[in-house]
């Protein structure tokens, strides 16, 4: 908690000081340029990673960066991701939603062992909303050790919430419309790779400085080490 209350004197007393203009526009409204949805893992800081500032992301985070399909579909209330899914797209007119699940995930991992969540139920009844994820990867995916096996469900979880996205109106309408784009990311801490789904090449590739390139066996692939 020192920590803490030092870094808020440090930014009050220096680095709000440097973005003054920034933050006074800020006070007239917001106008972000992408949706970012993504895990509450403390490992992972969205504004870091993009290197955005204030004002640029509107900010998603959850167990396992999970997307509970709109309940016109049938499902139970999705709770506050409807809401700011709904908030981001129609209020704020957001061109971009990034899905952006990450290397080593605590959620993913207790997805794909589900005895080991017995003392944390609302974790369990939380994951449930994934478990199609699981399901795909024991029966699409076998012989894979527990690494491998949570490799390919963190990239088939990004895929998954991906699709429970497209069943919410407001971004089925924007889609359709040709004003709205969805992208899956993964990010790979240890390194600070970034990798991005490519639907054309069914394949998640990394994002580097010259572009996107192929990396053999990043996914799906029981060699993949994200």
């Amino acid at each position: 908690m020192i920590k803490l209350i030092r870094g808020l004197h440090h930014f009050q007393s220096s680095v709000f000081l440097s973005h003054k203009t920034l933050f006074e526009r800020l006070a007239q409204g917001q106008t972000p340029d992408a949706l970012f949805i993504t895990c509450s893992d403390s490992r992972i800081s969205p504004s870091l990673l993009t290197q955005t500032k204030p004002g640029d992301l509107f900010i998603l985070r959850n167990a396992g960066n999970i997307i509970p399909p709109h309940p016109a579909c049938g499902c139970e209330v999705c709770g506050g991701e409807a809401a700011t899914i709904e908030f981001a797209v129609v209020a704020l007119g957001v061109r971009d939603i990034i899905v952006c699940g990450h290397s080593h995930c605590g959620a993913v991992k207790g997805l794909m062992n589900p005895a080991s969540l017995s003392a944390l139920p609302a974790t369990s009844a939380w994951l449930k909303h994934a478990e199609a994820v699981r399901r795909n990867v024991l029966e699409n995916y076998p012989g894979l050790d527990e690494a491998q096996a949570l490799n390919v469900a963190i990239q088939e979880n990004v895929l998954a919430q991906l699709e429970n996205l497209r069943s919410h109106p407001c971004v089925a309408e924007r889609l359709a419309a040709g004003t709205l784009n969805l992208h899956g990311w993964l990010y790979h801490f240890e390194t600070g790779r970034v990798f991005v789904y490519q639907p054309d090449e069914g394949q998640f590739l990394p994002l580097s400085d010259a572009g996107l390139e192929v990396l053999p066996g990043l996914v799906f692939n029981q060699d993949s080490s994200i």
